[in-house]
């Protein structure tokens, strides 16, 4: 059966239903005004003029006005006598705030504006913070990592790679040689680590995201999630990210390493290769493809 043809059939139910509905609701009143239920041929004769018990010149009255009015009668209804005098107006007094307290709408006005004011403080706080914040520590902070001569110690404990959580870095080493190709590549906020001899890589894969570990044999970093490839610095050898990884500002006093979260600086273009490192090993993933 058709929309079209379930529509033309409910109509006209529809609007029998609602018919009936209204009948039904004004019988019910009609009843309900009266006294008991009357037998349709009562009914009937109600509808006509009742002469019985009424005094002589009285205008004709039909047996429902005559039912209504003994209910009114039993009820102690009539019309309330209108005293002849009338009574004296009491002057307004305002009511007392205290005793009134919050009204209804006082109440909802006030919580709305309550409201209202909570969520944009919250907003504005929230707006302030991160413009302006100022991390006392871990990521997004400068970090303090600690002595060259200490960090190339945990770096062999890796096998080549050191893992400082509390930064999300990597810190690796880097080769004296590669430093001409390195100025010549990378910006300035990088460099001073690379000087020192080490450099410090941020862990997100700049394809997805990913977290990259390390590859201990072939001594590269492999992402697990596409197959993203960075040699021991951190270069793209292969898979499908767009540029090597990204890396840290860097400050080294005396022979301490400082590493600032807070400025991630991108990768290097695809082709970079500073080291001319290639892999030592098995891959740990299997590569996306070269560049």
């Amino acid at each position: 059966m058709s929309t079209t043809t379930i529509v033309v059939i409910a109509v006209p139910v529809l609007v029998v239903l609602a018919a009936l509905v209204l009948f039904a609701a004004a019988r019910r009143r009609d009843t309900d005004q009266a006294i008991g239920q009357l037998s349709h041929e009562t009914a009937k004769r109600d509808r006509g003029p009742v002469s019985p018990l009424l005094d002589e010149g009285a205008p004709p009255v039909t047996g429902r006005e005559v039912e209504r009015a003994a209910a009114l009668e039993r009820k102690g209804g009539g019309l309330v006598p209108i005293e002849e005098k009338p009574a004296e107006v009491v002057p307004w007094v305002p009511p007392d705030a205290e005793t009134i307290g919050v009204t209804r709408r006082q109440f909802f006005n006030r919580s709305i504006v309550g409201l209202f004011g909570l969520g944009i403080s919250g907003f504005g706080a929230a707006a302030l913070g991160f413009l302006y914040t100022e991390s006392k520590g871990g990521f997004g902070s400068k970090i303090r990592v600690g002595k060259i001569e200490d960090i190339m110690s945990k770096i062999d404990e890796g096998q080549g790679f050191a893992y400082y959580p509390e930064g999300r870095l990597w810190i690796t080493p880097y080769p004296a040689e590669a430093l001409e190709k390195a100025r010549a590549v990378y910006p300035a906020p990088v460099l001073p680590a690379m000087e020192a001899g080490v450099v410090a890589l941020y862990q997100k894969c700049p394809h997805l995201g990913c977290r990259v570990p390390s590859c201990v044999t072939s001594q590269w970093f492999e992402c697990p999630c596409h197959g993203s490839q960075y040699n021991h610095v951190g270069e793209k050898k292969g898979g499908p990210a767009p540029r090597g990884m990204d890396r840290f500002g860097t400050e080294v006093s005396g022979d301490v390493l400082t590493v600032d979260t807070g400025n991630v600086i991108q990768g290097p273009v695809i082709g970079t290769n500073t080291t001319g490192q290639e892999a030592e090993g098995p891959h740990c993933v299997s590569g996306g493809g070269g560049h």
